[in-house]
C-alpha cells in the first residue's frame, strides 16, 4: 500500500518496499519569509509569488519519510496551560487621595532630629577667609536669668557643639558641654579658639565634644538679627530639595531639625544673620536618609521621601498661610526703630528678580 512522504517539498506517495536512498526530493531546511521574499534556508533560490514557492523543488535527495511532523500547539491547548500555571498579580496603586493621606499622616509631635551637615569644600575655603573678631566671642553667663516657661520644648541648645534638645525644666538641671570660643579656619586647619584641637576634616571638626562646661542656652545670643531668604524648592520621584540662599552659613551655629512630617530651620549666616522656618511638610519624610548640604551661597536641605510620588506643594495649605503671617511679623520687628513700615530692612539676604534687571538697566528703584 502506497504510504504518503512528509518530507517538505516532495509531498508524493511511495512504496515502502522501494523506498531508495535517491527516491525523495526535499527540502531539510527551514522556510524563510523576509523582505517579501520567499525561500527556503537550505537553498538560494527565492520569489515573490507564493504559488512559486511552493513549488520549488527540492534541494536535497534521500529516503522517503512517512512520520508526520510535530503539529503546532492549538490555542485551546495554550490557554489551559497557562490557566493550569499559577500567574501571580501584579497590583499597582494609584495614588492615594488627600483624604486617606490624611488619616494616615504621622503626628507632626513626634520628637524632632538633627539632621546631618556636609559642608562643600569652597564654604571651607570661604569661612577661613572670614575675619573673626574678639566681638564674635559668646560672652560668659549671656544665658543667665532666662526663664524656663519661655522655651519650647523640642528647643536645641545654642552654645556651640552642644546638641541637647530641650525636653523640660528638668533639662535645666544638665550639665552643658560647649566650646565659649569661636570657630577658627586657617591653612585648611580648623580648631576652636577656646581648645585648639586642630583638624583637616570639616565632619571631625562638628563633632569635637565641648572643651568647657556650663549651663545650657536656649535663647540664643540678643546681637543677632532675625532676617527673610530667598527660598525656593524642587523635587523628583523620591526626593525634595528646599534651598535657602544666603552667603556664607555658619555650620557650627546652624541646625536644622526634622520629623516624618515637620521641618525646622535654624541658619545663622555671616554677620550674626539668622533665619528661622518651621515647615509642615505635605508629604511623609525618612529622617535616617535626609541631610543639608551647604555652600557659600545656599543651603540646600535634601528631604526623602517616604514612599516615590509627585508632591502636590511644599507645605500643606493651613500651614502656609500661618508661615506666611509669621514671617511677616518676625521681618516688622526686625526693622530698625527709625525705619518706615512698608520699606525693605537692609539685613535682608534675599533679593529678587527685579532688583537685577534695574541695576542691569541702570535704573534705580522707586
Amino acid at each position: 500500500m502506497a504510504s504518503l512522504c512528509y518530507n517538505k517539498g516532495c509531498g508524493q506517495r511511495f512504496d515502502p518496499e522501494h523506498n531508495i536512498k535517491d527516491s525523495c526530493l526535499y527540502h531539510p531546511g527551514v522556510p524563510i519569509f523576509h523582505d517579501a521574499l520567499k525561500g527556503w534556508s537550505c537553498c538560494k533560490k527565492r520569489t515573490t509569488d507564493f504559488s512559486e514557492f511552493l513549488s520549488i523543488k527540492g534541494c536535497t535527495k534521500g529516503f522517503h519519510s512517512k512520520e508526520k511532523p510535530p503539529e503546532p500547539f492549538s490555542q485551546e491547548e495554550t490557554s489551559d496551560e497557562l490557566k493550569a500555571k499559577p500567574v501571580e498579580e501584579l497590583i499597582i496603586q494609584g495614588p492615594k487621595s488627600v483624604e486617606k493621606m490624611q488619616r494616615e499622616r504621622p503626628s507632626s509631635d513626634e520628637p524632632r532630629q538633627l539632621l546631618p551637615i556636609k559642608v562643600s569644600r569652597s564654604l571651607e575655603q570661604a569661612l577661613e577667609k572670614l575675619n573673626l573678631s574678639s566681638k564674635d566671642e559668646a560672652p560668659k553667663d549671656s544665658c543667665a536669668g532666662e526663664e524656663a516657661a519661655q522655651v519650647r520644648a523640642g528647643t536645641t541648645c545654642k552654645n556651640a557643639a552642644c546638641k541637647v534638645i530641650y525636653q523640660g525644666p528638668e533639662s535645666n538641671t544638665e550639665v552643658c558641654t560647649f566650646h565659649p570660643g569661636v570657630p577658627v579656619f586657617h591653612e585648611g586647619m580648623k580648631y576652636w579658639s577656646c581648645c585648639g584641637v586642630k583638624t583637616t576634616d570639616f565632619s571631625a571638626f562638628l563633632e569635637q565634644p565641648g572643651c568647657s562646661s556650663g549651663r545650657h542656652c536656649w535663647m540664643g545670643k540678643g546681637d543677632k538679627k532675625v532676617v527673610s531668604c530667598r527660598q525656593d524648592w524642587h523635587q523628583t520621584s523620591s526626593q525634595v530639595v528646599v534651598t535657602v540662599y544666603g552667603k556664607n552659613p555658619l555650620p557650627t551655629l546652624s541646625s536644622v531639625k526634622a520629623n516624618r512630617t515637620v521641618l525646622e530651620v535654624h541658619i545663622i549666616f555671616e554677620g550674626n544673620k539668622i533665619f528661622q522656618a518651621e515647615l509642615d511638610l505635605w508629604g511623609v519624610i525618612e529622617i535616617e536618609k535626609s541631610f543639608v548640604s551647604m555652600v557659600p551661597t545656599k543651603v540646600e536641605i535634601m528631604l526623602c521621601k517616604a514612599s516615590p510620588g509627585s508632591w502636590a506643594r511644599l507645605e500643606l495649605a493651613q500651614s502656609r498661610l500661618h508661615s506666611r503671617g509669621k514671617q511677616e511679623k518676625e521681618g516688622v520687628n526686625a526693622e530698625e526703630p527709625g525705619a518706615a513700615q512698608g520699606e525693605d530692612s537692609d539685613d535682608s539676604l534675599s533679593w529678587s528678580e527685579e532688583e537685577d534687571k534695574e541695576l542691569e538697566m541702570g535704573t534705580p528703584s522707586n
